[in-house]
């Protein structure tokens, strides 16, 4: 017999997003922090790979091919879930007061 969706466990999926990974782990664990305050069954911080993005750029304008300058750029990932949310377990996370540069995105799984 199908399990119907209703009687599945509901979840809510945080990915967090930063460029400096001491930052991300710092919300990481006050967003876990707040959750379990609020007596909530937390299942991570998951650790995503991470993305790097690397950019080559001529250092000279003209002539000089062979001098070149070389960037990159780290995004350091996470994964939190929450199992059965209740609400004021959303509001206490809507309420937190994240640093600037750790981008947060809510899914309802």
């Amino acid at each position: 017999m199908a399990k119907k969706e209703s009687d599945a466990p509901q979840k809510v999926r945080l990915r967090i997003k930063s460029y400096d990974h001491k930052l991300i782990d710092s919300s990481a664990r006050q967003i876990i922090e707040a959750a379990e305050r609020n007596d909530a069954k937390v299942v991570g911080p998951i650790p995503l790979p991470t993305e790097i993005k690397r950019y080559t750029v001529n250092r000279a304008t003209f002539v000089h091919k062979d001098s070149r300058e070389q960037f990159e750029l780290r995004v350091h990932k996470r994964l939190v879930e929450i199992l059965n949310p209740t609400q004021k377990i959303v509001e206490s996370l809507s309420n937190l007061n994240l640093p600037a540069g750790v981008d947060v995105e809510v899914k309802m799984v």
